[in-house]
């Protein structure tokens, strides 16, 4: 084989585009220390926020929920907003659109397969979307889009693991833990915010 030929069978085809390299996570999940819960709870713009940790780590950002009925706290939860100033700020400057990134310390609890799903959600930019096979696809399985909403749907903590940036294939809304109205609230801030820059 001549070197012509060497360097031909690198090239790619005329009509074949190269991927775009996977995106990379960037956020490490920790298991949760032992101990009692801690909790605050903060106002923002699409409702109440409850914030919950081991006292170190952000466990999770929960909204009110698609009813908005009251939230009942587990007994051995310990109400406690000092270890949430840090995740307070950010959250406010997000919702001010002053914050794209977080860059806080989380511990979620969950199966290897949702901390995996999670962590791939990280890496969907701000102003943007992927679908559910994207993710999918991304994680090496491109037939359980259906395992990826389903560990989508139990991300606890919310806007700052942003599977609110999840939609349908076409393009649609597709469920959201706190109800579509949020989702759409959530994605349009994050759009103006992108496109303001």
């Amino acid at each position: 084989m001549s070197t012509d030929q060497g360097v031909e069978q690198e090239m790619l085809p005329m009509d074949v585009e190269p991927k775009a390299p996977p995106r990379r996570a960037t956020v490490e999940f920790r298991a949760p220390r032992p101990g009692p819960t801690r909790y605050t709870m903060m106002g923002s713009p699409v409702g109440e926020l409850v914030l919950f940790g081991d006292g170190e780590a952000l466990g999770g950002v929960l909204t009110a929920g698609k009813d908005d009925r009251a939230r009942g706290f587990p007994e051995d939860w310990v109400s406690d907003p000092e270890p949430f100033t840090e995740a307070v700020r950010q959250l406010e400057a997000y919702f001010a659109g002053e914050l794209r990134e977080f860059d806080l310390p989380l511990a979620p609890a969950g199966t290897e397969w949702q901390l995996r799903v999670w962590a791939a959600l990280t890496t969907i930019p701000h102003g943007e979307t992927a679908s559910y096979g994207e993710l999918a696809a991304e994680l090496g399985r491109p037939t359980a889009s259906r395992a990826v909403g389903m560990a989508n749907g139990r991300n606890p903590v919310s806007i700052i693991v942003p599977c609110h940036r999840v939609i349908g294939a076409d393009g649609s809304l597709t469920g959201y833990a706190g109800g579509l109205d949020r989702k759409q609230f959530l994605l349009g801030l994050e759009r103006r915010v992108s496109g303001a820059r």
